[in-house]
């Protein structure tokens, strides 16, 4: 099997699937389907935080939020439970079409496999790439969307958020995060609810 090539199509259909999201989002002066927006964010993010990623890793993060504008939040009851219950269907969702587009692409039902434990970030303490993957993750969201949700939430509740957020992520990811260049009304929320 030609790794590269198999890569390189498993990619390209992964970047087609994330453009047909009908929502938008401004960036530059530039508007973008958002979900593809956000897979430029993380690949950049994946790419200096880890450049000797795998191949089962770079997959796995381009499969973020793959089609996750067909299944609606609406679709699921109101409230806590109604909302794990459609993360839940969501997630093996969104991985049943990443896994259609990697065996398409030549890659083996093993190989799919080990791409899936990352994507769904299972045994996260035990396996550094799903670590990797969850820090890249909250990474983007601190980058690029934690703004919006300050904006939109009570200081109690982003408390919670960031603190969330901050313990899932490794030591490294720590250092990381605190490099980010937050708006200063961002940076004292993050630095109260860390305790900085």
């Amino acid at each position: 099997m030609d790794i590269l090539n198999s890569l390189d199509n498993t990619l390209l259909q992964l970047t087609v699937a994330h453009q047909k999201d009908p929502n938008r989002e401004t960036w530059n002066n530039e508007v973008f389907p958002a979900e593809w927006l956000y897979i430029r964010r993380i690949t950049e993010r994946l790419k200096s935080f880890s450049p000797e990623a795998s191949t089962e890793l770079i997959i796995a993060a381009n499969c973020q939020h793959l089609c996750r504008w067909e299944i609606e939040r609406t679709s699921f009851p109101e409230g806590r439970i109604g909302y794990y219950q459609w993360r839940n269907y969501l997630s093996d969702y969104q991985f049943q079409k990443a896994r259609e587009i990697i065996l398409g692409a030549g890659f083996g039902a093993e190989f799919a496999d080990r791409v899936k434990l990352i994507v769904k970030k299972e045994n996260i303490f035990t396996n550094p790439e799903a670590q990797t993957l969850e820090d890249v993750v909250c990474l983007v969201f601190m980058e690029f969307y934690l703004d919006d949700f300050i904006r939109a939430k009570s200081e109690l509740n982003m408390a919670t958020v960031i603190l969330k957020t901050w313990n899932k992520m490794s030591e490294k990811g720590h250092q990381e995060a605190m490099k980010i260049q937050f708006s200063d009304e961002t940076l004292l929320v993050v630095k109260r609810a860390l305790g900085l």
